[in-house]
């Protein structure tokens, strides 16, 4: 593994020329023009070519420059500022990377031209521009089978662009508060960008799971609220300046703490902007392999090697391997429940079913978090981190929980 990995960082660094973190360039004018708009550029060209007829020939010829613009961009410019606490800027700008090289191949490979179910804009061009910003491609023919949440969001235009305003505010302030609390409560794992664990090996093995799973569950809460936030931000300017129909931004999440089963929870209540992704990636595959077993592990293995590949970007300290074993762990139970259901014609659910997904994916998070906080992805900062009022009420009740549980441990 040792030999693999060092074979690996041999061939980034001498032929694909991965520049040190050090020598990053920051992000400006020149690095916006240079480097960051030739990849979407690129994409956006593949994207007008799937929909038009008879450029299959023209997109598989475009796409070795899109993954060579979008890996250039992701391993070249710094978003943070050489700021450690701003490093999940250049986290989440190198998971877009990624996403735009997958979902242009799989647009290369296209037989027939995608197609809106919507009406059509008068111009091919704007109708390429809401192919390649649609996450999960409401109003397009690709996402057949694609269930959305349901809506009860006001339907006046109006209405719905203050709701979604306020609903951004409202989880941007949730981020900021539970940020500060898993910052107050491993303080070596959520600020420095060098990492650290969750897990606190001066206390009894109860008190120190209970612990990590605490920070873990609020670590979870804030991933849901950032994605909402920035979904909701997203839904405004699309409503507001762009004129779209609410329609168009169905819901992102389905209150996934309600999930009765792994395959209710993955399969439609958590949000579903990169499923398709790793379907292409890995459940086709390996489920034409592997039937349906195989598409499940596929998928999820796919998922684990895009968090692995962007963790180890930034960080080269990681195990990258520790990610898709990590994701594929959790395809094995998701497989254990179909079993399940065929051995005994029940699907998984109820309140026993709630327990067995929530114990899950506790379980799984403490692995997934830990893995993160060692790469020092949280060590990020946010605009409530200095609101100086909220800062010292939620680290005085972080201190106070923290307390009691070592007061336990004792």
């Amino acid at each position: 593994m040792t030999m693999a990995w060092t074979l690996l960082e041999t061939l980034s660094n001498d032929v694909l020329r991965v520049p040190p973190t050090s020598a990053t360039l920051p992000f400006d004018i020149y690095t916006l023009l240079t480097y960051v708009l030739p990849a979407f550029l690129s994409y956006y060209i593949v994207a007008v070519l799937a929909i038009l007829p008879g450029t299959r020939m023209l997109r598989l010829a475009i796409w070795p420059l899109t993954v060579f613009l979008a890996f250039r961009a992701a391993v070249s410019v710094d978003f943070s500022g050489k700021n450690p606490q701003r490093t999940y800027i250049n986290f989440g700008f190198s998971f877009v990377m990624f996403c735009i090289v997958m979902r242009a191949l799989e647009w290369v490979f296209l037989r027939d031209p995608l197609k809106r179910r919507v009406k059509r804009t008068p111009s091919i061009f704007i109708d390429a521009l809401d192919l390649a910003t649609n996450l999960r491609g409401v109003g397009w023919n690709w996402s057949e089978g694609l269930r959305f949440p349901p809506d009860t969001r006001p339907t006046s235009r109006l209405r719905f662009a203050i709701y979604v305003f306020l609903s951004a505010l409202y989880h941007s302030f949730i981020c900021g508060v539970l940020h500060i609390a898993i910052q107050t409560l491993a303080p070596e794992a959520f600020t420095t960008l060098s990492g650290g664990t969750i897990f606190d090996d001066t206390l009894p093995p109860l008190i120190r799971y209970a612990r990590s799973s605490i920070i873990s569950i609020l670590t979870a809460f804030i991933i849901y609220a950032d994605v909402q936030m920035n979904y909701d931000i997203g839904t405004f300017i699309g409503v507001t300046i762009f004129r779209q129909d609410p329609a168009q931004w169905p819901p992102a999440f389905d209150e996934p703490w309600k999930a009765t089963s792994l395959h209710e929870f993955w399969g439609y209540r958590w949000h579903q902007f990169v499923r398709r992704l790793f379907i292409v990636l890995g459940g086709w595959p390996l489920g034409f392999v592997f039937g349906r077993a195989g598409y499940m592990l596929g998928s999820f293995l796919a998922s684990g090697v895009l968090h692995g590949v962007v963790t180890a970007i930034l960080n080269r300290s990681v195990e990258w391997w520790y990610m898709p074993l990590l994701f594929g762990t959790m395809a094995v139970a998701i497989v254990i429940e179909h079993v399940f259901t065929r051995m005994t014609g029940r699907r998984v659910g109820g309140w026993i079913g709630r327990i067995w997904t929530m114990t899950c994916m506790v379980v799984w998070g403490n692995m997934m978090i830990e893995g993160h906080a060692r790469a020092g992805l949280f060590a990020s900062s946010s605009v409530f981190d200095t609101a100086a009022p909220a800062k010292r009420i939620v680290e005085h009740y972080a201190i106070a929980l923290d307390r009691w549980l070592r007061a336990c441990a004792s």
